[in-house]
C-alpha cells in the first residue's frame, strides 16, 4: 500500500482534529508561520515521498490568507515528492463570484480553481458549492458533497407536527427540493428582489405556509438578512415555527444582530467554517459536525471506492 497522510492548515484546526480522530490517523507535522509583513512560510516536518496527501483547509475568512496558505502547503508537498495532493475544502471561498454579473468584473471562482491546479492540487473535495457548475472550472476531479445528508436525521428528531421545506430564493430551489424529497415533504419558495449586495427584500411567498413548521434551507448565511426576512414573511403568513438549515455559517457584518429577530426560531449549521466565540455561545445556533463525513470520503478516495454511494 502506498499509504496516505493528512495535513491541516490553520483555518479550522478543530475540524481537522475530528477528521484525524475518525480516521485514527495523526495529522502530519508541518510548521506554518506568518512573518511580520504578512508573508506565509510553510515547512513540512516529515517525509511524504510517494504518499497520497490530503490537505484540510476551508478558504473562509480571512479568505485571502487561508487560500494562500493552502496553495503554499500544496507547493511544499509537491516539491517534497508527494504522489498526489487532494484539497479538502469544507468551504470553497470566492464561490459566489462564479459568473460575470456585471460588465468588466472577474470570474474569481475560476481564477481560484486555476491557482489550485498550478499549485499542484490533483483533486478537490468540497461541500455544497454555491453553484454546482463551479466543478467545471476545474480540470481535476471535484467531489461536491451534500450537507443535507446530516440535516435529515436532525429534522426527524424534532418530530415537527406539520413540516414543510422552503427555499429562501429561486436560486436555491434544487437544494431545497433535494431535502424535501429525502424527507417526503412539500416545498415552498420565497421570491425576493435584491436591492444591493448583502441586502434583500422579500417580495412574495409561493405556496401555503399557514399552520406549518417551516424548514428553510440555504448553502450560505452571510449577514443573515435574507434568511431572517424570509422567516418573517413566513410568520406573517401564519407559519407556526421557522427553523433554518445552512451548511456554511459565514455570519459576517450584522449577522448576529439580525439573528436576534424572533421570526427565526432556530439556526442549524455545520462546522465547515469555525464559529467565533459569540457564535459558539449563541443559543439559537445548533452545530452539526460533517467531519466524520469528510473523513469517510478521504478513506474512500484513497481506497478508490465510490463517494457518490454515500448520498444514494
Amino acid at each position: 500500500m502506498r499509504g496516505y497522510k493528512i495535513f491541516s492548515g490553520t483555518a479550522n484546526v478543530e475540524f481537522s482534529k475530528k477528521i484525524s480522530k475518525y480516521l485514527s490517523l495523526p495529522l502530519g507535522e508541518c510548521s506554518i508561520k506568518t512573518f511580520s509583513d504578512g508573508e506565509i512560510s510553510v515547512q513540512i516536518g516529515e517525509s511524504v515521498r510517494g504518499k497520497d496527501v490530503f490537505i484540510i483547509q476551508p478558504t473562509c475568512a480571512p479568505a485571502n490568507s487561508n487560500l494562500m496558505e493552502l496553495l503554499i502547503l500544496s507547493d511544499a508537498l509537491k516539491r517534497s515528492s508527494a504522489s498526489s495532493i487532494t484539497a479538502i475544502l469544507p468551504y470553497f471561498g470566492y464561490a459566489r463570484q462564479d459568473r460575470k454579473a456585471a460588465p468588466r468584473v472577474p470570474i474569481t471562482a475560476k481564477l481560484v480553481a486555476d491557482m489550485m491546479q498550478v499549485a499542484g492540487i490533483d483533486r478537490v473535495v468540497t461541500m455544497d458549492l454555491h453553484a454546482g457548475q463551479i466543478q467545471g472550472f476545474f480540470d481535476q476531479p471535484v467531489d461536491n458533497l451534500y450537507g443535507s445528508i446530516v440535516f435529515t436525521d436532525y429534522v426527524k428528531s424534532k418530530n415537527l407536527k406539520n413540516p414543510i421545506v422552503a427555499s429562501p430564493d429561486v436560486g436555491g430551489v434544487a437544494r431545497a427540493r433535494s431535502l424535501a424529497k429525502k424527507l417526503g415533504l412539500d416545498m415552498v419558495i420565497v421570491d425576493k428582489r435584491r436591492e444591493e449586495a448583502n441586502k434583500s427584500e422579500v417580495m412574495n411567498v409561493i405556496g401555503d405556509v399557514n399552520g406549518k413548521d417551516v424548514i428553510l434551507v440555504d448553502d450560505i448565511i452571510d449577514t443573515a438578512g435574507t434568511i431572517v426576512k424570509a422567516a418573517a414573511a413566513f410568520k406573517e403568513r401564519g407559519a407556526t415555527s421557522v427553523m433554518a438549515f445552512c451548511t456554511h455559517p459565514v455570519l459576517s457584518g450584522k449577522a448576529y444582530e439580525n439573528l436576534q429577530n424572533d421570526a427565526l426560531d432556530e439556526l442549524v449549521v455545520t462546522d465547515t467554517i469555525p464559529l467565533c466565540e459569540k457564535g459558539q455561545n449563541f443559543k439559537k445556533i445548533k452545530v452539526i459536525s460533517v467531519a466524520p463525513l469528510f473523513g469517510e470520503v478521504i478513506r474512500r478516495v484513497y481506497h478508490d471506492e465510490s463517494v457518490n454511494s454515500l448520498f444514494a
